[in-house]
């Protein structure tokens, strides 16, 4: 599905990235690991068309994402990736169902039928109850959930997120993780998730872990 064909990526002085090659298949929760420094987020910000690399380039079944223009790339993000951050940056004055929308209003879905898909989401997530509260008057593992909502909104081949995990307790991580893997199962849905968490990355379907700008060990369970 996602193919990384010698990808560079330099900060400076800096190597970040140095010729990296990876494939993505599609239905599978795939972990990146290593060390802080390791390349990690670079690496899941150019395949998720967020960064540019130097050199390189990033397939996505046979379209060469850096080589289409910027608004055609911004409508391929908008269709095709979703985000889930450490951080959830939802909209604090609009509610949890509202926040689900904007991927699909923004790509010019009607409200009908975004509200109808975002309303699905929510109910499988556990949050139908709250889909009229504003993230202000959520926990922090109902926020997150929300996130995940929002990041499948328009049904992408594939969600990157970037320690989704990192700023939730024990008991709402596990949740998450389970969540990942619930929707893998219903959905099919493809996830590539940099964790430093050790629990979710022994439960993946695959494991990558990067060291000095490289992948170093790919392993699949």
């Amino acid at each position: 599905m996602i193919r990384v064909e010698n990808i560079c990526k330099r900060y400076g002085n800096l190597e970040v990235l140095k010729s990296v090659n990876l494939n993505i298949e599609p239905g599978q929760v795939i972990c990146i690991t290593g060390a802080s420094g390791a390349g990690k987020t670079t690496l899941l910000q150019i395949m998720g068309s967020l960064d540019k690399p130097d050199s390189g380039r990033v397939l996505f079944d046979d379209t060469d994402l850096y080589g289409l223009s910027a608004k055609k790339m911004a409508a391929f993000r908008n269709r095709q990736i979703g985000f889930v951050f450490q951080f959830h940056y939802l909209l604090p004055e609009f509610s949890a169902i509202e926040n689900v929308m904007m991927p699909a209003l923004i790509g010019g879905e009607k409200p009908r039928a975004a509200k109808e898909r975002a309303l699905e989401l929510l109910q499988f997530l556990g949050l139908e109850a709250r889909k009229d509260h504003k993230p202000g008057e959520l926990s922090g593992g109902e926020q997150q959930r929300v996130a995940v909502a929002r990041a499948l909104m328009n049904r992408p081949q594939v969600i990157f997120a970037d320690e989704p995990s990192g700023n939730l307790d024990t008991a709402n991580a596990l949740s998450l993780h389970r969540l990942f893997f619930d929707l893998k199962e219903n959905y099919g849905q493809t996830f590539v998730i940099v964790t430093h968490n050790g629990d979710l990355s022994s439960m993946s379907d695959r494991r990558i872990e990067m060291k000095d700008g490289r992948i170093v060990a790919d392993t699949t369970r």
